[in-house]
């Protein structure tokens, strides 16, 4: 199933200085159109959401610009029925112009997945502490009981893209913490490498019921993931592309819901990177 352009496009011009509300909580109003209404929970099938139906947002932040992908709720975003995928809250695809800085802001109770995909970004917390990411490394940041934190384009020089997903945690009031792990492409070439998890020793865990992979996946090659009744996948086409998942179409920053499929199969038409969320489903 394809929600494709004659949804409508959302295109939103929000200019704002922070991801969420004073207490990390996103802040919602007003309705960007409609969404899937398809019942993805109880349904088995791949849904697929094409690039131009996902709200764009774009704004003036402190020293530059962001452009941005929201695929759910998010700050001045709303779309009740895009409000989140099981423990998956936000999944944002968002680029800052070269020294840009998503100002320093609060949040608590949220677990953050970071993926670089373009350029160099830099986590900094009140203190200016956090680390770098080249592209293809992994963050994750359990925020808990609450943190200060920006973004930042860590190069004058060229634009940073980053992936920027929450996750619903298991537990509350944690203690803050970050973690990062650099990937190389050829590690994930081919196979969906787990980047996070708690069953696998070599990514980072999380506080959350939830898994993130990536895959560089060449043309013609084919990966696969088992999933049970208890979790969905959320597929996202990050570069290149085409790719089929199942036997649903994806192209350049396409994404796909996955629900009630004991196995997502996803082979690729053209080399494509591609982020893989497996998250628990309500």
């Amino acid at each position: 199933m394809v929600i494709g352009p004659d949804e409508g496009r959302r295109t939103g011009r929000v200019f704002l200085i922070g991801w969420a509300g004073a207490d990390g909580m996103l802040q919602g109003k007003g309705h960007a159109g409609s969404g899937s209404g398809l019942g993805f929970e109880r349904l088995g099938m791949i849904t697929v959401r094409q690039a131009e139906d996902i709200f764009r947002a774009e704004g003036v932040i402190e020293n530059g610009t962001f452009d941005g992908r929201w695929h759910f709720s998010f700050g001045e975003y709303y779309d009740p029925r895009y409000t989140h995928f099981g423990t998956l809250r936000v999944f944002n695809d968002g680029t800052l112009s070269p020294g840009a800085v998503w100002p320093l802001h609060p949040h608590r109770e949220i677990e953050v997945v970071t993926y670089c995909a373009a350029g160099e970004f830099r986590h900094a917390d009140e203190h200016g502490k956090g680390g770098v990411l080249e592209e293809g490394w992994v963050q994750h940041t359990t925020v808990g009981k609450g943190m200060y934190h920006s973004e930042i384009n860590n190069r004058r020089d060229q634009v940073m893209r980053f992936i920027q997903m929450w996750f619903v945690p298991h537990t509350p009031r944690l203690k803050p913490a970050v973690q990062q792990k650099a990937v190389e492409q050829e590690e994930r070439a081919n196979r969906l490498l787990p980047l996070i998890s708690n069953d696998d020793a070599g990514s980072l865990p999380i506080a959350s019921d939830a898994q993130v992979y990536a895959c560089f996946l060449q043309k013609a090659e084919t990966v696969a993931c088992e999933l049970d009744d208890r979790h969905g996948g959320y597929l996202y086409v990050v570069e290149g592309g085409g790719a089929l998942a199942g036997d649903e179409a994806l192209h350049h920053l396409d994404a796909a819901m996955v629900v009630n499929e004991p196995e997502l199969v996803i082979r690729a038409d053209e080399d494509a990177e591609l982020l893989l969320v497996v998250a628990r489903l309500e």
